[in-house]
């Protein structure tokens, strides 16, 4: 299986785990969004999160089936 990697440069201090998977492009909308986090598909650092609005920082990584999300800093390259 090839793990398809997408890193995302946050300009906020945090972004909402719905919102980040809407902005990436993995969902329409962060309610659609919100059922796939509530249906356990997500996970962060290793670890299912069923907190739909769990707040994402830079240096966490997010998982949904086979892509992998990288969190950066608005500083950091890319």
């Amino acid at each position: 299986m090839i793990m398809q990697k997408i890193d995302f440069t946050l300009d906020h201090a945090y972004v909402e785990l719905n919102q980040l998977l809407k902005l990436v492009g993995l969902c329409d909308s962060g309610g659609a969004g919100k059922m796939i986090v509530a249906d356990g598909q997500v996970r962060v650092d290793g670890q299912t999160e069923l907190r739909k609005t769990c707040k994402i920082h830079a240096g966490q990584v997010v998982a949904l089936g086979d892509v992998r999300i990288t969190v950066l800093a608005a500083d950091e390259p890319s």
